[in-house]
């Protein structure tokens, strides 16, 4: 893909820069001060994501941002200006949050794992962000909440992502008190994968994609969406379901590929069918 730029619609400058190298795909955010996930934003970072998806020589997808903070959530000021409409918001209110859930599905439904690279502050819906990531790597000077009570809005949607990915417990901790967390309490709560010095920070997310990188993208594709898709099912559903999507992974050419050079004790040649 090479450098590019790619801007939401109504986007004076590029919102979102994509370079891509060794199979990674970067898409690297850019709305200062804050990175609000204004109606450009989202609209280029879902573009960004779509893109890639059909995209054979993306195979892992790193989110991160060029500014001192990953994101602060939405722009506040963007909502707040249509309460001036007839309807005092309502219709732009819903077309924000619907963008954001619509936003937040395509990662968890896209074909390539996505890492988050998280260095600065991730807050509301920029905290939903991290958590709907396949993956999160953070800097240990990153800080992360969901503050929305603190302003009379609760954080009903950013709670979807974190419900999904730390304990109820912790989920409604965030939820409820609003308050910021270190990196290292956000690993412990589940949020994160892995918290890092800042300066490591790079390198650690580009070794993490080049090893995810490094598999058949077939057998991730297959893993991601069977991952998803049965954490929304009881046991002997999800059992069911994932018996299905081992045969037929079994059947596929890089799994033959794949278990015949482990008994033969040499590398495997994927060919991503």
């Amino acid at each position: 893909m090479g450098e590019a730029a790619l801007a939401g619609e109504h986007a004076v400058k590029p919102l979102v820069s994509a370079s891509s190298a060794e199979g990674i795909l970067t898409l690297t955010m850019a709305n200062p001060p804050a990175n609000a996930l204004s109606i450009a934003m989202m609209e280029a970072l879902k573009g960004a994501l779509e893109r890639a998806r059909d995209d054979a020589g993306v195979r892992v997808i790193v989110l991160r941002s060029g500014e001192k903070l990953f994101s602060a959530g939405h722009d506040l000021k963007e909502l707040t200006a249509h309460r001036k409409d007839t309807d005092r918001g309502r219709a732009f209110f819903e077309k924000t949050m619907e963008l954001c859930a619509g936003l937040m599905q395509t990662i968890v439904r896209h074909p390539k794992p996505v890492i988050a690279e998280v260095d600065g502050v991730a807050t509301a819906a920029g905290c939903q962000l991290v958590a709907s990531c396949d993956l999160a790597v953070a800097s240990d000077v990153s800080r992360f909440a969901t503050p929305g009570v603190n302003i009379g809005l609760f954080c009903s949607t950013p709670m979807v992502a974190l419900s999904r990915n730390v304990s109820r417990k912790h989920a409604m901790e965030m939820l409820l008190t609003g308050e910021m967390m270190d990196a290292e309490t956000a690993r412990s709560f589940g949020l994160l994968n892995r918290v890092v010095a800042r300066d490591a920070l790079g390198e650690t997310v580009k070794g993490m994609a080049k090893l995810v990188a490094s598999k058949s993208s077939l057998t991730v594709k297959i893993g991601k969406e069977a991952f998803y898709h049965q954490a929304e099912m009881n046991l002997s559903e999800a059992y069911d379901y994932t018996v299905r999507v081992m045969v037929e992974n079994m059947l596929a050419r890089d799994a033959e590929e794949g278990i015949g050079a482990f008994i033969e004790k040499r590398a495997p040649e994927w060919q991503d069918k």
